[in-house]
């Protein structure tokens, strides 16, 4: 399974792209933008990105979509910066800091021996500000709402958790995790376990399975090659 990197696009045949993500958009955004280029209906994405994250997003077109699912059970790959002693309702940026925690007594041996006993299979509850849904509404529609509804809570695999850098109040790491697993509740989580709460700041998705960031084009450069085509 190759993905597309050329101007040959057979797009109502099937490609798989991997699309470079931008910040402040949603899967369904980019989904959307390009259909309108491509001017196809058969398309889709073969995971959501939060609106607030960047990097690795797989769009489908044609009988490529009939490859979603299996992209989907791909496990996935994150570099994420997660923020201590600050806490909020949407576990990150997106919402405002509800809650400060002083965190001086913080050592980096508790930090790294605490995020160490993530790894393995994990419950989760899905944040309510997130793209999951209940009654047939997404969980942020609720939350905008204010509106806090019952959630059942998903069972995932964590991989591997490799902090690449401490500079408190942050904390730079590598997640790779199954389908279905939550990094801003994984930071949630971890925040609650030192005491002191933490948020994620910064997330960006930099592979799916086999298929990696580094591969991806930006929307701007996949209209290019198109109007060059």
């Amino acid at each position: 399974m190759k993905p597309a990197h050329s101007h040959e696009f057979n797009v109502h045949e099937g490609v798989v792209f991997l699309v470079r993500k931008p910040l402040d958009w949603t899967s369904f955004d980019v989904v959307n933008k390009m259909r309108s280029i491509f001017h196809i209906e058969k398309i889709g994405h073969a995971g959501t990105l939060d609106r607030n994250a960047s990097g690795l997003l797989i769009i489908c077109t044609g009988k490529k979509t009939k490859e979603i699912s299996s992209i989907q059970q791909s496990e996935k790959e994150y570099d994420v910066t997660m923020r201590l002693g600050e806490r909020t309702e949407s576990y990150d940026a997106d919402t405002p800091v509800i809650e400060r925690k002083d965190i001086s007594s913080l050592s980096e041996r508790k930090i790294e021996s605490v995020v160490s006993t993530f790894v393995g299979w994990r419950s989760q509850m899905p944040p309510m500000w997130s793209a999951g849904k209940v009654a047939g509404r997404r969980l942020h529609a609720y939350a905008r709402e204010g509106t806090e509804v019952e959630r059942t809570p998903r069972e995932g695999f964590i991989k591997s958790i490799d902090i690449q850098d401490i500079t408190l109040p942050d904390v730079e790491m590598t997640v790779v995790c199954s389908k279905g697993m939550y990094v801003r509740s994984l930071v949630h989580d971890i925040g609650n376990e030192l005491g002191v709460g933490a948020h994620v700041v910064s997330l960006t998705r930099s592979r799916i399975g086999e298929f990696r960031l580094a591969d991806a084009v930006t929307l701007d450069e996949l209209i290019q090659k198109v109007y060059r085509n």
